[in-house]
């Protein structure tokens, strides 16, 4: 009999063990990622600044609503790519738990990201940049200077080496990240045009069309007319359409620029759309998020160049690139939309093509 016992031991021994191994290491167990306060549609009447100032500066959420109503497969196309997201966040945090989306205004914890640092294992991304020029005048037809000096902008923001970095307020200048994304020109398209305006239902797009969107951001640098500065369009759209709007005087920080839009930002701000971040007060109220937990709630966008702006019983990061604030007065995303961003190129996402590419 003692034949059959001892191995019997043995067996359960290492049953044993494995489940202990397994309890040890938390991030082996199922992750639940919760969507319950995913969102895609925005608000008709976007919320106004503290100035009564109308939602002119960006207009991408706009084009997003317009888009699903266009596309009825896009909201769970945005659906996946979000939980997906989520999930890639979740897997690479060091304690195995998603980081929250709630900003310092409640709401879930399974958001885009938090403040403890993520190893994602993507290195530093570089991203292909294709930028077509569409003119029916001079002043439009920007120089290569102008399109070097965004270029510049891009990866000073988004590398966190630009001259304004020291300006973040101490309270987040601690969560202000260094989001290790790069940009190099690919090539610069010319085109010359009779229209004068294109407005924000990607008539551009359609009129020059983009150039391999898998693997290169497009941008059209074109006159939108309506006091708009630029348009985005969000990962899992239509690849017809995919990449960025900016109108030429809000593009780069020489030439034929426009003050108080005249420090690259606007692209800063609408490259941030493209690579799947939200703005900062969610498009709604305070019960609305941008995603990240570590960009407090606000109800409204800021405007000008704030010393201070509170709302939702926290102080807003008005100096986030998510915001509405002029261009020398914003330097920073934050580790969260960091997070938030790069998930996007993990095996799988939305943007995977682009590295290597």
């Amino acid at each position: 009999m003692r034949k059959f016992i001892l191995p019997l031991l043995l067996i359960t021994a290492v049953f044993i063990g494995c489940q202990d191994s397994e309890v040890a290491n938390p991030t082996d167990q199922q992750t639940t990622i919760d969507m319950s306060d995913f969102f895609v549609y925005t608000e008709l009447n976007a919320p106004k600044g503290d100035n009564g100032k109308d939602d002119k500066n960006c207009h991408s959420m706009n084009v997003l609503n317009r888009q699903l109503d266009e596309n009825p497969g896009l909201y769970k196309k945005m659906y996946d790519i979000e939980y997906a997201s989520r999930k890639f966040i979740a897997s690479k945090k060091p304690d195995g738990k998603p980081g929250g989306g709630g900003g310092n205004g409640g709401g879930g914890d399974d958001g885009g990201g938090g403040t403890d640092p993520v190893d994602d294992g993507l290195g530093v991304i570089n991203i292909p940049v294709y930028i077509h020029v569409v003119y029916s005048n001079s002043n439009e037809n920007i120089s290569d200077t102008q399109i070097n000096s965004q270029m510049q902008v891009l990866n000073d923001d988004f590398r966190r080496t630009n001259n304004d970095a020291s300006n973040t307020p101490s309270e987040f200048a601690t969560v202000a990240a260094d989001s290790e994304i790069t940009f190099t020109l690919a090539n610069t398209f010319r085109y010359s045009s009779t229209r004068t305006s294109w407005g924000t239902n990607d008539a551009v797009k359609a009129a020059y069309p983009p150039v391999t969107p898998e693997t290169h951001m497009n941008i059209w640098v074109a006159n939108i007319g309506g006091g708009i500065l630029g348009y985005a369009q969000f990962p899992g759209g239509n690849l017809a359409t995919d990449g960025i709007v900016v109108s030429p005087q809000y593009f780069g920080t020489t030439g034929y620029v426009a003050a108080p839009f005249d420090g690259g930002r606007t692209t800063t701000h609408e490259v941030g759309h493209y690579l799947n971040l939200r703005h900062i007060w969610g498009d709604g109220r305070c019960n609305r998020d941008d995603f990240v937990d570590d960009t407090p709630r606000a109800d409204r966008p800021n405007y000008g160049c704030p010393t201070s702006a509170y709302h939702c019983r926290s102080n807003d990061q008005f100096m986030n690139y998510m915001d509405y604030t002029n261009d020398d007065c914003m330097n920073m995303f934050s580790l969260g939309q960091k997070d938030r961003m790069r998930s996007i190129f993990a095996a799988g996402g939305p943007r995977a093509a682009m590295i290597g590419s």
